[in-house]
């Protein structure tokens, strides 16, 4: 055991400019998706404030599935799995008139698809709804098919944008598409302020239409320059290219939007309130997952893309390792967090307005529920990339038509005991299944992944968290000043002193034993701290 100890001065200067590089775009893309989910945190305070947790916001939340499903589908998938990697392979190896040729036939391709999709949706959005709330009432139906049909225009300007999102990324250019995401929750929250006593819950699916169009314009000076021109070339050979890295993508996905309309109608069957409940829990869940798993990976796609295409397998293993362990370190004191401080954090966060201490005590159980599966999500996010990096889509897409039969078997047996918590419970089980199942397969495929460092990293973060529980907890027990206090008072007290306290133990647990990865960022961290300092006049 090593005691505050500084990275190994003879690691080669090549692992310290790669992690460097790593912990730069992660953090702006970290940054951005902290900006995304405090606008979501404020985006969902509002809703629940105006609206409570009623089965209208359970009817609006069926409504901005849909658009969202349809991206996943057609352009979310893709973008990680077929996009970044082609568009990357161009950016490294072509001319930039290449690139912009390929770019202007993506684009094209996408907006006549998408336009196309928008009208499908505007005519079938009855049987929409009925398939994802079948359990809604006849009027919150009709509702509910209303908003589908405003919000299904967002489709348009959400599949452009992750067009635009894919060009940046194999340019290297994180800011912009970074915060692209905070301007969307943006548009909902100017919408919900301005509207809401106009129009009522439809002011949140005009937010969605507004927020994607704003996703998109601000996205747009990232490839300035280009030279894009919009011509939909249906010969070009890297959209063959990009079909068939992506025809096993969107198997797999067909299969997670069905398990996803299974959850919202059986959900929608436990009570009308419940997909309001479920969704509140998830936006939390959501803030450290796109804080970490999602950052990082983001971030290591480019490299692995390049190293795979180089066929360096050392610089491939590498790279994952590095961020397997920086998601681990991260997520899991994260979780075991909001674990502990679940209650008041949701009750600061949404009991305000008609949301109520009931909603609050059913969003808390189904948001420590979700908890379970955090960890193992995370981590599946980086294994996922891995392989489409490869450009092996197969493997990724195959395990997630495994994992969501273990899903519905879970959902299956306890919802008819547990309700909607036992969907929760459910979705735990699958993340556990796919993330368990991608780390052996990478490890086989990949030649090792180095997997007593990958231990002996989780070994130390459970100690680690174990003493920040300890402190929390504590912490927590001797807060009896506040009770005077309102509870909202009350609860930023807590979140603050307990949960600032245990995050400083676990920092300084994480030194003592000798967290190299804690280091690291803390050694790049300080050198860049020392630079800015030595700039100075």
């Amino acid at each position: 055991m090593s005691f505050g100890r500084i990275p190994d001065a003879s690691a080669s200067s090549d692992d310290m400019a790669q992690a460097g590089g790593l912990a730069r775009s992660a953090g702006i893309i970290a940054l951005g998706n902290v900006s995304s989910r405090l606008l979501g945190m404020v985006r969902m305070t509002l809703i629940a404030s105006l609206f409570g947790a009623t089965g209208l916001v359970s009817a609006y939340q069926i409504a901005a599935t849909v658009p969202t499903m349809a991206y996943e589908l057609l352009v979310g998938g893709m973008l990680s799995s077929a996009l970044v990697p082609v568009f990357s392979e161009y950016t490294a190896a072509r001319s930039q008139r290449e690139l912009a040729s390929l770019a202007g036939t993506a684009l094209s391709v996408a907006a006549s698809v998408l336009v196309f999709l928008v009208l499908l949706i505007q005519w079938f959005a009855p049987q929409i709804a009925f398939v994802l709330g079948g359990g809604f009432t006849p009027e919150l139906l009709s509702t509910a098919t209303r908003l589908i049909r405003v919000a299904g225009i967002a489709l348009l300007f959400l599949g452009l944008s992750g067009i635009v999102t894919a060009i940046s990324y194999s340019l290297k250019r994180f800011t912009l598409p970074a915060f692209a995401a905070a301007a969307f929750n943006l548009g909902i929250i100017l919408s919900a302020l301005f509207l809401s006593r106009s129009l009522g819950i439809y002011c949140l699916a005009v937010g969605i239409v507004a927020g994607s169009l704003i996703q998109l314009a601000i996205q747009l000076p990232a490839i300035r320059g280009l030279g894009i021109s919009l011509r939909p070339d249906l010969t070009h050979p890297a959209l063959r290219r990009i079909g068939y890295l992506y025809l096993p993508v969107l198997a797999g996905l067909l299969i997670t939007q069905i398990q996803i309309a299974v959850d919202r109608n059986l959900a929608s069957r436990t009570g009308e309130q419940s997909i309001a409940w479920m969704t509140n829990a998830t936006t939390l869940i959501q803030f450290p997952h796109g804080l970490v798993a999602v950052a990082i990976s983001l971030a290591v796609l480019p490299s692995l893309s390049r190293f795979s295409a180089l066929g360096d397998m050392d610089g491939y293993r590498r790279t994952l390792s590095l961020g397997l362990r920086m998601v681990i370190v991260l997520i899991a004191p994260a979780a075991v967090a909001l674990f502990i401080l679940g209650r008041p954090a949701v009750a600061a966060i949404f009991e305000h307005g008609r949301f109520t201490p009931f909603d609050t005590a059913w969003t808390t159980l189904a948001l420590r529920c979700y908890l379970f599966g955090l960890i193992f999500a995370a981590i599946d996010w980086p294994l996922n990339y891995a392989s489409y990096a490869r450009q092996d889509t197969l493997t990724p897409a195959l395990v997630g038509v495994f994992s969501i039969l273990v899903y519905l078997l879970v959902a299956l047996a306890l919802l008819p005991v547990y309700g909607m918590i036992g969907l929760v419970l459910a979705d735990s089980f699958k993340q556990f299944s796919h993330a368990a199942t991608m780390l052996w397969l990478t490890h086989r495929r990949s030649g090792g992944l180095d997997g007593r460092r990958l231990l002996l990293t989780a070994l130390k973060t459970t100690v680690a968290s174990i003493g920040m529980s300890a402190v929390i907890l504590g912490v927590m027990n001797h807060l009896t000043v506040f009770e005077g206090l309102s509870p909202f008072v009350r609860d930023i007290a807590i979140l603050g002193l307990a949960g600032g306290a245990g995050g400083m133990v676990y920092v300084a647990l994480a030194i003592v034993l000798g967290q190299d990865e804690i280091l690291t960022l803390w050694e790049i961290v300080r050198r860049k701290l020392f630079s800015f300092a030595a700039a100075r006049p």
